[in-house]
């Protein structure tokens, strides 16, 4: 019996477990909950995700793999789940305790010998095929049911580029596939820190020239150096909150990565202030299109 934590809880509004094992798949390295065996775990603490579908997934594995009254807390910020919480695991066949703190609402429950719709959650938030996108996806992936209108623009604008290049933040691999259309591209790394965008990437670009990996690219040297040409759609929201330091992050290991003359092809929210990060770490920098509420920049090192 062991326990186990998804996500990052707030440290003071819940106590985990020094040994517990990490199942989030925004954390690269860490264990699939999904893999969990049934009914091998004493307890699981989760901060449950904001999306409907996303976050009753991931109650229903984890009352799924605790034991027979093993302890779940599942807490969420109030505006992004959390008042949902307590109903949701009544549903599930839980008698939660419900507290409200620093804007969070905290649900405690013991698992119930037979609890209710967990197989029905567990496809309704699981990977499926989508027609119209052509593409293999699962709820709480950026973007999973529908083309980005951000992507869409950069793949209509992007030349057809060669060499060996990356694909930064790659979801779900519609821009990378985009890329490989290329016969000129002799290699692709597409990158990303949601594990389930990594396996539904593989899923959706088969091509030999392309290496997918799971891993976040604020760490130093996460991508091979010497590169042609570098595309991204970077995020700038984590935590239910607007982070542009994410996106300088992805220009600055892209301006690493790039050998000189080597290009990064980059679409942002128009009211996101990259041009100062960009000129300051590349020679040229060109607003391609500014469309839709939307950027195109070519920066070339």
């Amino acid at each position: 019996m062991f326990h186990a934590v998804y996500g990052q809880p707030p440290v003071d509004l819940a106590d985990i477990p020094e040994a517990a094992v990490q199942v989030s798949p925004l954390i690269p390295g860490s264990a699939r909950l999904e893999d969990m065996a049934d009914g091998t775990l004493e307890s699981v603490t989760v901060l449950a995700p904001a999306g409907t579908l996303e976050r009753r997934f991931v109650l229903a594995h984890a009352l799924r793999a605790l034991a027979p009254g093993g302890r779940l807390t599942a807490l969420a910020p109030k505006d992004r789940g959390g008042s949902r919480l307590a109903k949701e695991l009544v549903a599930f066949g839980c008698q939660p305790a419900d507290e409200p703190r620093r804007h969070h609402r905290i649900c405690r429950a013991a698992r119930p010998p037979a609890p209710a719709g967990l197989e029905a959650a567990i496809h309704d938030g699981g990977s499926r095929h989508i027609d119209n996108l052509a593409l293999c996806t699962q709820p709480g992936i950026f973007s999973w049911d529908r083309l980005d209108p951000g992507t869409a623009l950069l793949m209509a604008r992007l030349p057809a580029l060669k060499g060996k290049g990356a694909d930064l933040g790659c979801g779900l691999g519609l821009l990378g596939r985009a890329v490989l259309g290329s016969e000129a591209v002799t290699a692709l790394t597409l990158i990303d820190s949601d594990r389930r965008a990594v396996e539904m990437a593989r899923r959706n670009v088969s091509d030999t020239r392309a290496t997918i990996l799971w891993a976040d690219l604020r760490a130093a040297k996460s991508l091979p150096p010497g590169l042609d040409f570098a595309v991204s759609n970077p995020p700038f929201h984590e935590g239910g909150g607007e982070d542009q330091a994410l996106g300088i992050t992805f220009i600055q290991r892209a301006a690493e990565a790039l050998r000189n003359g080597g290009a990064l092809w980059l679409v942002a929210n128009a009211h996101l202030p990259y041009e100062a990060p960009l000129r300051d770490l590349f020679r040229t920098v060109t607003t391609v299109v500014q469309e839709g509420g939307y950027k195109v920049f070519e920066a070339r090192k």
